[in-house]
Parts: C-alpha cells; sequence; structure tokens
C-alpha cells in the first residue's frame, strides 16, 4: 500500500489570506500560489483557448459558406448582339452564393482530428508545466524547513560550547582546570558562531528564492510553522512504473504527438484523392437600382465541382514520404522516453533506500550522542575526562543531528522526485493528511 509523504500543517491563516500574500505558508499554499502567479503556466493556459479556437475553425470546414455579395460596376460600351445579353452600362448586382466542401481527400477529418488532439497536448503541457513548478516549489520549502532545521542545531550547539565555556571558566578560577582547557573551550565558541549566521544566511537566501518563484518581492515576509519530517512509503518499483506508463504528462503527450502525426499521413494522402464542391447562387442584377428586385431581373445558378488530381510533379508523394517519416520518428521518441521513465523511477527508489537507511541509522545515535556528551561532562567535572572530551563530543551530537536532518531533506526530495517522474501530484490528496497507516516522523 502506497504511504505519502507528508508535512504536518499548523493551524494557521484561512486559505484565501495566505494565497493574497500572507506570511505564513503551509506546502499546499505555496504551490497553489506558485501556480496561481507563475507566468509560463498563464502562458500555457491561453495555449489552451488557442487550442480550442482552433477546433471551432476546423470545424468551420465541414460547414457551408454563405456570403452575400454587392457590386456596381460602369461600362463604357457594351455590345449587345441581337438577343443576347452582355450586361449594362450601370451594371448593378446582388448576389447570394452558396459553397459546400462534399469531400476534399480526408483532408478536413484529418484536419479536425489534429485539432482535437492539439487541445489534449495543451491541456497535457499544462499539467507537465504544474507538475514542474511544484517540484520547484517543494525543493524550495523543504529546502526551507533544513535551514531552519539547521539553524536550531547551530544555535544548540553555540549554546552548549558557551555553557561549557562558562563552566570551564569557573573551574579555572577555582583552579580546577587548566588555561589551556578555557582557551580551547573559547576557541570553540568561536568557530561555532559564524555556523550561526551562516544557518541564518541560507534561510533568508532560500526565502528570497520562494519569493521569486511565488512571483513576489523578495522582501515579502514569509513564515512556516512545520517542522522538518517525513513519513515512510512501500517501496514498489513495478507499481510506481505503471502509475507513470499510465500518468506522465509528457508519455502522454508523446503518444498524442504519435496519433498527430498518423493523421498527419491522412492529411498527405488526401493530394491523392478527388475533390467535390457544391456551388449555387441566388442574384438579382439590373441597370436601375430602384427597379432590380422583380422577376426579370432574377437568376440562379446551381452546380457541382469535381477535381480529380492526375499528376502533380510527385509533391504528394514527397508530402506522405515526409509524414511517414514523423510518424516513425514519433514513436521512436515515445520509446525512448518510455526508456527513461524506468530510470527516473528506478533513481527515486533507490535515492528513497539511501535516504531512508541514512535516517535510521543516524537517529538511533542521536540518544547515544546526547548520553556521550552528559557523561563527558560530568566525567570532565570530576577530572575523569579531558576537555577535549566534551568538545568532541558536542561536535559528535551536532554532527548527527546535521545528518539526520539532510537525511530527512533527500528522503522528502526523493519522493518529490518520484512523484515528478510518476506524474503525480500531491494536491491529489487531501492538505495534512497522508494515507492510513502512515506515521509521521520529525527530524
Amino acid at each position: 500500500m502506497l504511504i505519502s509523504v507528508f508535512l504536518i500543517f499548523s493551524p494557521v491563516f484561512s486559505q484565501d489570506n495566505q494565497l493574497s500574500g500572507g506570511t505564513d505558508l503551509n506546502l499546499t499554499d505555496t504551490i497553489l500560489l506558485a501556480f496561481k502567479n507563475n507566468k509560463d503556466i498563464q502562458i500555457q493556459e491561453r495555449e489552451i483557448t488557442i487550442a480550442g479556437a482552433d477546433i471551432l475553425y476546423a470545424t468551420s470546414a465541414f460547414l457551408p459558406q454563405i456570403n452575400l455579395q454587392g457590386t456596381y460596376t460602369h461600362n463604357d460600351k457594351v455590345l449587345a448582339p441581337a438577343n443576347i445579353f452582355s450586361g449594362y452600362n450601370n451594371d448593378n448586382l446582388v448576389n447570394l452564393a452558396f459553397s459546400e466542401s462534399v469531400y476534399n481527400g480526408g483532408f478536413n477529418i484529418a484536419n479536425l482530428k489534429q485539432a482535437k488532439l492539439s487541445l489534449n497536448v495543451q491541456q497535457e503541457t499544462l499539467r507537465a508545466k504544474k507538475l514542474d513548478v511544484e517540484f520547484d516549489a517543494r525543493r524550495l520549502y523543504y529546502g526551507l524547513l533544513l535551514a531552519y532545521e539547521t539553524e536550531r542545531i547551530a544555535k544548540d550547539a553555540l549554546e552548549q560550547a558557551i555553557a561549557h565555556y562558562e563552566d570551564v571558566r569557573q573551574m579555572y578560577k577555582q583552579g580546577t582546570a587548566s588555561r589551556f582547557d578555557m582557551l580551547q573551550s573559547g576557541v570553540q565558541v568561536s568557530l561555532l558562531e559564524p555556523e550561526v549566521v551562516k544557518a541564518k544566511n541560507d534561510i533568508e537566501a532560500l526565502k528570497a528564492d520562494l519569493n521569486k518563484l511565488l512571483s513576489r518581492n523578495v522582501d515579502v515576509p514569509m513564515q512556516t510553522k512545520e517542522k522538518l519530517s517525513y513519513s515512510l512509503i512501500e517501496i514498489k518499483e513495478d507499481e510506481f512504473l505503471k502509475i507513470a506508463y499510465l500518468e506522465r504528462p509528457e508519455l502522454k503527450l508523446k503518444s498524442l504527438g504519435v496519433d498527430i502525426d498518423k493523421w498527419g499521413i491522412q492529411m498527405a494522402k488526401s493530394g491523392y484523392r478527388p475533390q467535390m464542391d457544391i456551388l449555387a447562387g441566388y442574384s438579382y442584377r439590373s441597370n436601375n437600382l430602384g427597379n432590380m428586385f422583380n422577376e426579370s431581373h432574377r437568376n440562379w445558378n446551381a452546380g457541382i465541382s469535381v477535381n480529380i488530381p492526375i499528376f502533380e510533379g510527385f509533391s504528394t508523394k514527397a508530402k506522405v514520404d515526409s509524414a511517414k517519416a514523423r510518424f516513425a520518428q514519433a514513436k521512436l521518441s515515445k520509446d525512448n522516453l518510455v526508456d527513461q521513465i524506468a530510470v527516473d523511477v528506478r533513481k527515486a527508489c533507490l535515492g528513497l533506500k539511501e535516504s531512508e537507511a541514512i535516517i535510521k541509522s543516524q537517529k538511533d545515535n542521536i540518544g547515544q550522542a546526547r548520553e556521550a556528551l552528559r557523561i563527558a561532562e560530568v566525567s570532565y567535572a570530576n577530572g575523569v575526562a579531558i576537555n577535549l572530551d566534551v568538545l568532541d563530543a558536542q561536535v559528535s551530537l551536532a554532527q548527527i543531528q546535521r545528518n539526520l536532518a539532510s537525511g530527512i531533506y533527500d528522503y522528502l526530495m526523493a519522493r518529490a522526485f518520484l512523484d515528478r517522474s510518476i506524474g503525480h501530484s500531491i494536491l491529489s490528496l487531501p492538505s495534512g493528511t497522508g494515507a492510513a497507516g502512515s506515521k509521521e516522523r520529525n527530524a
């Protein structure tokens, strides 16, 4: 059973407030705001409108064309043999023309099919762009949570170092600690202070990147109230691969491209086939505009036009050969993507396994590292251990905590990459919930 990675979302402002630019954002609101403001998504939405209009244009080829025409022509001389009408000096004409394409070799049918498929192409392209934006939003959001966790670890390590330095300084005053130990402890504090500053800068840099993704000013304040957390999923590569083959938008685009090129062959072959049109007209013609709408000036006509191609200089053959080559090319491109999807899913599963192993190993060691630091501090206070033992224990604890946080971030990103590889969006899940049986774990 698939168990989704998720974050616990604390109750914050209402969604409307957040999407309108509030400072408190959860992951879902971040993604939705990115969708709303992203220029590429807005452009692609217009492409869907254009594709819908193209369908209407292609449909118009099946409908009759009716035109009302009015003309006035002045002829200087009109040659009028006996009983033969050749026109008027002041020639007024009102004509209602009708035309209908009965058959044009299947070109119109293929063109309409391509237009409908093109609409699906634009819709899948929009979904692909949204998945790309969602992946970037998750990458920056998870990165921001990692930066907050890194800052917390750096502050804790600095506070521990300062507290130990004060203890050693008091012991030095009492004559129970050497000056070397005091200086060594002070140097440790100096080494940790830049790490806190760097962690703060990383947070601000990630906020700026995230604001840019949201199309907001980089100075817009932002706050997250979630902790870096994860939930393990059951890794079923075959199941993921089946989902990818069904849902990955890029694969759907390739399939649609194959279908479009298939109809392109039919469009090219229409040059071999006959064309038939129906034509009709109803008109009034007179030299007197005020007296032209009467029976004597009325006329009508109707006819059928048939065009059978005999020889067109091999142009149709060239079009057919080109269309067939594009069709074969589209199928090869689709097969190539199928292979790449399998590689992407395999990499995502390996990434999940690797980061899960890191998380488990580091999480089990945190308790031991804390206990080791406690023992080192007590032993040093009692003169059993040296100062370096305490400093090493502090560094080890901070390093294990950083490794755990990095492992959780890597796990979240591996899941984000898996979702992108199979064409899955976390917005399809209820906000702030996971599948039944998931158990959330914090850094």
